[in-house]
């Protein structure tokens, strides 16, 4: 059930802030995304989270603000006003996305725009907005969230793992650009990790196909080397890792956090 807490435009918090260290979580309501909102929040974080829905749950220290991640002005003025409150950004995590089954002929010039503009556009327009006051600061984390196929290619999944590899490159080049300010940039590669997108992509194969869901569900853990599905707080701990002064010598690497299916 949904908490009014954590529904406040920033303004309202303002008078109220602790002196914590920020982290900004796109899509951060669902999935690997809250996983990365509760991790944060837990380690005394606040966390704001930019999505176009509410958390389901309430998180403390945690505040939603509605953003439609796909547009870069949209964005850019969320992030401002995170800015403007806070006067601090320590972590970026870029996690909205969205998953198309679909080969290169069954991809339109629309729905190709659509993937890339949240995938891609997306992440570009939250760090380039976030950057000017990690240099002022001169420190940042920023983890991008990649996939599997920032590593290999799937059938059935052109779009997709376009914009995948495109953000391995993203992590990598910000990386290199923007060491000399302390800014640290890497991409979590999650494989196949059991989330409401993973469910929502099975029922659509189950709805085509007529297969039975639990088989199908079954069959893809048993596709991965350790034997499980992955879950959403595996990519959340890694995630917080990254972003921690453990990790402080880690910048333009990718990380793949797949049970294995990789190194196959």
């Amino acid at each position: 059930m949904k908490s009014d807490s954590t529904n406040k435009n920033l303004e309202h918090t303002s008078d109220n802030k602790e002196q914590r260290p920020v982290c900004i979580v796109t899509g951060g309501s669902l999935g690997i995304g809250f996983a990365v909102c509760e991790l944060f929040s837990q380690n005394g974080y606040q966390v704001v989270n930019l999505d176009i829905r509410d958390f389901e749950q309430a998180v403390p220290n945690a505040i939603w603000k509605p953003c439609d991640v796909s547009v870069v002005s949209n964005i850019e003025a969320a992030i401002k006003e995170v800015t403007a409150t806070f006067q601090r950004i320590d972590v970026l995590v870029c996690n909205a996305g969205i998953h198309v089954s679909a080969t290169i002929e069954d991809t339109d010039e629309a729905l190709l725009d659509k993937v890339l503009n949240l995938n891609v556009k997306g992440a570009y327009g939250a760090i380039k907005s976030c950057l000017r006051t990690m240099k002022e600061q001169g420190s940042g984390a920023i983890v991008v969230m990649g996939s599997d196929q920032s590593f290999v290619g799937k059938r059935n999944s052109f779009a997709y793992g376009v914009s995948k590899g495109a953000l391995a490159s993203m992590a990598k080049t910000t990386a290199l650009d923007y060491a000399p300010y302390n800014i640290r940039v890497n991409a979590v590669c999650p494989g196949t990790i059991e989330t409401p997108l993973f469910h929502n992509a099975i029922d659509n194969y189950v709805a085509r196909s007529g297969a039975d869901k639990n088989e199908v569900v079954a069959e893809e853990a048993s596709a991965q080397p350790i034997g499980r599905l992955g879950q959403p707080e595996d990519v959340a701990e890694l995630t917080y890792f990254l972003c921690s002064e453990k990790a402080s010598f880690i910048t333009g690497s990718l990380y793949a956090v797949d049970g294995g299916y990789t190194a196959q």
